[in-house]
């Protein structure tokens, strides 16, 4: 994998001096669908944070085309990576289109006018989203679902070569939620977008994923297709549940069924 655009070396993180990722490397596969999985607490999202510059490592570097992270000027990295945050939180009273039309800032300079291609991006994400019709609404009065379209919307507007993650499906219904992981596979498919997402449901991350990283305390347990990843052994160690791995009936990627309560390990 290497010459690979976002990877990160000796990669150690915390919170309030504890530390939840320590020593880590990794390489994000360019033009792929990767999707972390893990328990909570393991450092999924921390991880991802630390990726898209929300989070300084205490040690270690995360590098974005061979330079160190921390020294791209901000606006640059906003034209190169996409960041969608567990729960991020709106500007009061803004609306669906004005925070989508936000997502096209990295791509302004001071004197620019709003272009055609602005208006295409926002036009299409916001169509790809279905939020044509939430456009005049107050984000803060959207029920979950609807927020999060929105926001998927915005960083899609963004426009860039790598997309982030954060448990994109929160809130969203299982019709919703398909929805949204198609999308998000037909932007790599059809725009060689590489995306990394953090995901809770394993069924769903090895359907998606070209790519899987499973964590557990801080650590990379196994990275690989899911085919090699999603093992019985592997749900035992990282998630502690017994269970047994088939073939999805529909795609043939790994299918996690859970054994009984009282086999749990």
């Amino acid at each position: 994998m290497t010459g690979n655009r976002l990877r990160a070396e000796g990669l150690v993180l915390t919170y309030d001096n504890r530390t939840v990722v320590d020593g880590l490397d990794l390489e994000i596969p360019d033009g792929r669908v990767t999707v972390i999985i893990g328990p909570n607490a393991c450092g999924k999202s921390t991880l991802l944070r630390a990726l898209g510059r929300l989070l300084k490592p205490r040690r270690g570097t995360v590098l974005l085309d061979g330079a160190e992270l921390s020294r791209i000027p901000t606006k640059q990295v906003a034209q190169k990576i996409g960041l969608l945050p567990q729960t991020p939180v709106p500007p009061e009273g803004i609306t669906v289109s004005e925070l989508v039309t936000r997502g096209r800032q990295p791509h302004h300079k001071w004197w620019q006018q709003w272009t055609e291609a602005d208006e295409k991006a926002v036009s299409e994400a916001m169509e790809r989203t279905a939020t044509g019709d939430l456009a005049d609404r107050p984000v803060d009065e959207l029920s979950g679902g609807q927020r999060q379209r929105a926001w998927i919307a915005m960083a899609l507007a963004q426009d860039t070569d790598l997309l982030l993650l954060d448990e994109p499906t929160t809130y969203l219904d299982i019709a919703h939620q398909v929805e949204v992981l198609d999308l998000v596979r037909q932007l790599n498919r059809e725009r060689g977008r590489t995306v990394v997402a953090v995901l809770h449901d394993l069924n769903q991350a090895a359907r998606y994923a070209d790519h899987l990283i499973a964590m557990k305390t801080g650590r990379i347990v196994a990275q690989g297709p899911p085919s090699d990843v999603i093992t019985a052994d592997l749900v035992h160690e990282v998630f502690g549940l017994t269970s047994v791995v088939v073939p999805d009936p529909v795609t043939g990627s790994p299918l996690v069924v859970p054994g009984a309560p009282w086999q749990h390990g």
